[in-house]
């Protein structure tokens, strides 16, 4: 027998018509991976396409929470500036009353 298929004398001469079921599928087709392979590569592909959703959650998350956290550093930094201008006044009429200054919990 010819160790790469039929030799060309010995294939059957094909008759006038077409008989599906006995046609075989070639099970080293190039082109196709063996089903546990197929099975296996849809579900990581499926996985990654879950990852890159939650991923993509997550950074819009972190957008909003990187946000919130700029627009209270603001509010901090506001308070604070207010803070230290009523101790500056707080002083000045300190001064005019000559009350003496003495910081309880720290000097602003």
């Amino acid at each position: 027998m010819y160790p790469y298929g039929y030799y060309q004398g010995y294939l059957p001469q094909p008759s006038g018509h077409f008989t599906p079921e006995y046609q075989q599928i070639d099970q080293y087709d190039s082109d196709r991976q063996p089903p546990q392979l197929e099975r296996r590569v849809t579900a990581l592909e499926r996985q990654n396409q879950d990852q890159s959703r939650e991923i993509t959650r997550l950074n819009r998350q972190l957008t909003n929470l990187s946000d919130q956290v700029r627009m209270l550093n603001r509010t901090v930094d506001r308070h604070t500036r207010r803070l230290n201008r009523l101790n500056q006044r707080l002083r000045a009429v300190e001064n005019r009353l000559n009350i003496p200054f003495t910081p309880l919990d720290g000097e602003f």
